[in-house]
């Protein structure tokens, strides 16, 4: 019986981010772990693994593929109102036990997971680009498992999208490689970063390294990517006024125009101990991330319930540039230029050439493409 072990590992090819070391081991340079792989054994991910002295790495498979409203991953600087097509392989660096990808991302780590092996598809590069074209998508993503693992294959696919004048971006933990980084430079425009607390030995339980992820904020801002980054507001957990302000301080020193999104917790997997995220709790943590100097912050996954804080104000002038409900977009105002119609501010982002083709009141939930 073939086991979905057996069936990943069938679906690699030789890993081009590693190092070789004397006694047959391998250094593998995708993920901060920095793993020493010994001969036939695996990285922290499990997907990653020593085969003869060589590190083979996912390539050739998918195991989800959709078009998904750029808004959900969550970009709101970021080619506003059009589709990023997005795929997901398998595994992941961490083990978060609020993971809401989690079927995808803990395969091979947990056997809940194993169910995962249905999803997998066989497919080329060629055949991911077509299909964001067929969905008339501006961008491609790499999500649903952690894309660092994973960052050969992404490279690939991205390398033949920028030849069809497309986007890419990034969903990811962010416990990322300075090598990794300059892998993906050029071919990545934009990186959505998860910054899940302040406190370094709850990251350390949940499998990286707080510090990692920090430097890689700070590097792919510098480097010239589009980065936002992402909160998930537990209750509880990391909900506290210090610890939210921590945090907010930290993305300002990068950059105050940096969109920090605090987004609202549902029990899944794992943690199913708190209760979901009230909206009192996202708005606080909202205006905590104003009171440290944000430009732009939102409050994610609560559509109509949070006011302000689902739209997008010039940081100048006061004036509205975007509104949402959710994923959709209501209106939309900033100039070919990408600057405030008001008061001709530039407006931080990635945006559409042409205003009058962004799309308005779009369906804003994710389309299947195969």
């Amino acid at each position: 019986m073939t086991t979905l072990g057996d069936l990943l590992d069938s679906l690699t090819v030789e890993g081009k981010l590693y190092e070789t070391l004397e006694d047959g081991s391998v250094r593998c340079l995708a993920c901060g772990h920095r793993c020493v792989i010994k001969p036939g054994r695996r990285g922290v991910c499990q997907v990653r693994f020593n085969r003869d002295g060589k590190l083979m790495v996912p390539w050739g498979y998918v195991a989800g593929l959709q078009a998904d409203p750029i808004e959900k991953k969550p970009f709101y600087h970021f080619m506003p109102g059009s589709d990023a097509l997005t795929f997901g392989m398998l595994g992941c660096d961490m083990h978060c036990p609020f993971c809401q990808n989690w079927l995808t991302s803990q395969a091979l780590r947990d056997p809940a997971a194993d169910i995962a092996g249905r999803f997998i598809r066989r497919t080329t590069p060629e055949e991911i680009v077509q299909a964001a074209l067929r969905a008339g998508a501006s961008t491609i993503a790499s999500s649903y498992n952690e894309p660092l693992i994973t960052l050969e294959w992404a490279v690939d696919i991205f390398r033949l999208a920028k030849q069809h004048g497309l986007k890419t971006v990034f969903v990811s933990n962010g416990h990322a490689t300075p090598e990794a980084l300059e892998f993906l430079k050029p071919w990545l425009d934009g990186y959505k970063i998860d910054l899940k607390t302040m406190d370094p030995r709850e990251y350390h339980k949940l499998g990286g390294n707080l510090n990692r992820v920090l430097d890689t904020i700070r590097a792919a801002h510098e480097m010239g990517f589009w980065v936002e980054v992402v909160t998930l507001i537990i209750p509880g957990y990391n909900d506290s006024v210090e610890m939210l302000m921590d945090a907010a301080r930290f993305i300002a020193s990068v950059s105050p125009d940096i969109p920090w999104h605090v987004t609202a917790f549902h029990p899944d997997y794992k943690m199913t101990e708190p209760p979901p995220t009230s909206v009192e709790t996202l708005i606080r943590a909202a205006e905590i991330g104003q009171e440290a100097g944000l430009h732009f912050v939102y409050a994610g996954n609560l559509p109509g319930h949070v006011g302000e804080y689902e739209h997008t104000f010039c940081p100048h002038c006061g004036a509205p540039l975007i509104k949402r409900w959710g994923y959709i977009i209501e209106a939309y105002h900033i100039t070919a230029e990408g600057t405030c119609p008001r008061c001709g501010k530039p407006v931080p982002g990635v945006w559409p050439d042409d205003p009058a083709k962004v799309r308005l009141g779009g369906p804003g939930r994710p389309r299947l493409v195969w």
